[in-house]
């Protein structure tokens, strides 16, 4: 018996679950969009994008057609699938550039670019996208209310391509490739000179400048790096770091070049203004 009761408390619970999935009726297009409007605010974006499904290749003529597409575009988002949320937004500043969405869309844009990125070790076609992407957003809508988080988008981006030109750098050093090393320090140097990675960057190139035999060059700019960032653990780094140069045995370097070395990077749009030392 209380087996039984078991089983039958499941079903209605089971029940119960589907009877919640059950959508109302919708009567007009305009129900339709508040409808999947509400659901993406409570977080169910998938359900709502079952209720947009007439906008997704239809209603061309419809008067909310573009208020749709940008709200089928934010659950894409929401629910990771930043592919079709690329073609909305995309198609929404194609086929609505005069929507009251389409300034959101095109920051939203950048953020479907984004999720389709990948970590600083791997290709960074996409980060490159959706920085491109944010960038024009806020030449082309200055006062636009999202402004400030496309900065913020902007720094992140320009952190995640300074990292990977900096570990590529580290890796030279590692291979011993230290004129290789220097070109990718400088590349962070002179085009990424407000990210965090700047001090660290003049750090690594002082090391590949001493073990190419220019040790008084790279004591010089150690002194320069524990000045600028005194009291940091960035200064203590430098200070660390110059103990270890000055302990180093110098010995003859021979310079050569890999067949297989990538050419340095070069400026890019993104680009900022070059640094000087710290």
């Amino acid at each position: 018996m209380k087996r039984w009761w078991l089983a039958a408390a499941a079903l209605l619970v089971l029940l119960a679950g589907c009877g919640g999935s059950v959508l109302p009726q919708v009567h007009d297009e305009r129900g339709r969009l508040d409808l999947a409007r509400r659901l993406y605010d409570k977080h169910d974006a998938a359900m709502a994008i079952d209720v947009l499904a007439p906008f997704s290749t239809s209603s061309t003529g419809a008067a909310d057609v573009d208020e749709a597409v940008y709200l089928l575009g934010l659950c894409h988002l929401q629910v990771k699938d930043w592919l079709a949320a690329q073609a909305d937004f995309e198609r929404l500043l194609r086929d609505y550039p005069e929507s009251d969405s389409a300034g959101s869309a095109a920051f939203h844009l950048g953020n479907a670019f984004w999720g389709q990125s990948r970590e600083p070790d791997f290709d960074q076609e996409y980060t490159l996208k959706a920085l491109e992407q944010w960038m024009t957003f806020r030449r082309d809508r200055p006062d636009h209310w999202l402004g400030p988080e496309a900065t913020r988008r902007i720094a992140e981006a320009r952190s995640r391509l300074a990292t990977k030109l900096y570990r590529t750098a580290d890796l030279y050093v590692k291979l011993r490739e230290y004129e290789a090393a220097r070109r990718y320090y400088k590349s962070v140097l002179t085009e990424y000179s407000e990210t965090k990675l700047y001090g660290d960057a003049w750090i690594g190139w002082a090391v590949a400048s001493c073990r190419m035999g220019e040790r008084d060059t790279a004591l010089a700019v150690l002194d320069e790096v524990e000045a600028h960032f005194a009291g940091t653990p960035l200064a203590a780094k430098a200070s660390i770091t110059r103990e270890e140069v000055i302990r180093w045995k110098m010995r003859k370097i021979v310079r050569r070049s890999r067949p297989n070395e990538p050419p340095p990077p070069t400026a890019s749009p993104n680009s900022a203004p070059t640094g000087g030392m710290p």
